[in-house]
């Protein structure tokens, strides 16, 4: 059997695998240390072991569970929760006003937290029902908050960037910078959207009236103070680190000191926060770090089958596909695998094979990094499997039938490939943090 053969078999047995719903970790990791037992026989074996050990002395790697505890801690202590207050008084003049608040809330969530499902927590337990409460239209603001949650994997401190900088082996403050910039370009279109909408159509999203808007600018300014502790947070976390102060492990460690001192300031920081959070940190951290140690083992034997250089013959010499066309038709295989799987799964999968295909192509492995993960946000809202699309229905009320959700996400969906082709034509979005960090 050749080569190429054998690198499709695994990959066709991992996918008919997955079908069956075992889990992603083991379904990888047992088809790549089989395959290695299978072409290499007991010296196979030293293959999945070395990848454990390379895990284990994987330095960056510490900082999954000290951005996720930040997170967590934020969250569990209510902050999130004054947040949004601040950002109902400040726009809810504004006709969408709130709905606008609440991607500003998701876009301050995200950077206090990196994870996308974090932020459709917050966002479905706190926004929502005060949105349907003051009349905005359900399947508009379904869409909002889904939207809005997808931010988490973009705006730095992404833990999907995190990932993918560990499996593609690239600089994760280059990938960070790479998503700043696109990920508020996301945000402003749907700011913009919401805004146009709500004005051609009213009576979707309500203008608060105007005794609950009645408050002294004092006041307002008082609760300006609710943005002040994440901004705090986020500066000596991403700023030090960006300075040259911290290393990407020390920027993690800041973080979650930051956000235990600020529960600790805000009289939050009980038995039951600190144990919530320490045991959703622990759950997070375990599945990543499994995932990471399958995808390892999966890609050493994808590699050493020389299945990337096979796989690039057959698309540029066989089939005569320009870089362009296999770049779009990748794009496309994320849609489709978005359906059934999530972020991390579909990142495992096919790194091993996309991103050394991506460089030998001559694309930018950072730029594709941003692609990727703006792809990954519109397979998490797309029907009929969307990812996100199940979580909602999973939190949100009885009155928000799956119906409505399926309705909600098109007009954003639209908005998230406009916002993909324009990163795509223009990869200086992407780039030009990183190029300027880097000082060329």
């Amino acid at each position: 059997m050749s080569y190429q053969m054998i690198a499709l078999l695994m990959f066709s047995t991992m996918m008919l695998l997955l079908l069956t719903g075992q889990r992603v970790f083991g379904v990888i990791g047992f088809v790549g240390a089989t395959a290695a037992l299978f072409l290499w026989g007991q010296g196979g074996v030293e293959m999945p072991f070395s990848a454990a050990i390379q895990l284990m002395n994987w330095y960056p790697l510490l900082t999954l569970p000290l951005f996720i505890y930040m997170g967590y801690m934020l969250s569990e202590s209510g902050i999130a929760g004054e947040l949004y207050e601040m950002f109902h008084v400040w726009m809810g003049s504004l006709k969408g006003g709130l709905a606008v608040g609440t991607i500003g809330l998701m876009v301050v969530v995200s950077a206090m937290n990196g994870l996308s499902v974090a932020g459709m927590a917050i966002g479905a337990t706190i926004a929502l029902p005060e949105l349907l409460r003051r009349g905005y239209d359900k399947v508009m603001v379904t869409g909002v908050i889904q939207a809005g949650s997808s931010l988490g994997i973009l705006v730095p401190p992404s833990v999907v960037l995190v990932l993918y900088g560990m499996i593609a082996r690239q600089p994760v403050s280059q990938l960070w910078l790479a998503g700043a910039i696109p990920g508020l370009i996301l945000a402003g279109l749907f700011v913009l959207y919401i805004v146009i909408r709500c004005r051609l159509q009213p009576h979707l999203g309500p203008a608060l009236p105007a005794e609950e808007r009645q408050m002294s600018l004092g006041e307002k300014l008082k609760l300006l103070r609710a943005g002040l502790l994440p901004l705090m947070i986020f500066f000596f976390m991403t700023g030090l680190f960006l300075m040259g102060v911290t290393s990407l492990v020390e920027s993690s460690a800041v973080g979650a000191l930051a956000a235990t001192l600020a529960a600790l300031f805000k009289r939050r920081l009980t038995w039951k926060v600190i144990e919530s959070t320490v045991h959703k940190t622990l759950g997070i951290s375990c599945m990543f770090m499994w995932i990471i140690l399958a995808a390892l083992c999966f890609g050493a034997v994808f590699d050493g089958l020389g299945a990337v250089r096979a796989i690039e013959n057959v698309f540029l010499d066989r089939i005569g596909m320009s870089p362009w066309q296999i770049l779009v038709m990748m794009q496309l295989s994320y849609i489709l695998l978005g359906m059934f799987l999530d972020d991390t799964a579909m990142l495992v999968i096919v790194a091993p094979l996309y991103v050394p295909l991506v460089i030998s192509l001559g694309f930018d492995p950072i730029w594709y990094g941003v692609l990727y993960t703006i792809t990954v946000q519109i397979a998490y809202m797309t029907p009929p499997f969307g990812y996100n699309l199940f979580l909602m229905r999973a939190m949100a009320p009885p009155e928000v039938s799956l119906g409505d959700i399926y309705r909600s996400v098109w007009p954003f969906v639209g908005i998230m490939l406009i916002g993909l082709a324009l990163i795509t034509i223009f990869p200086q979005l992407a780039l030009w943090l990183p190029h300027l960090y880097r000082g060329y």
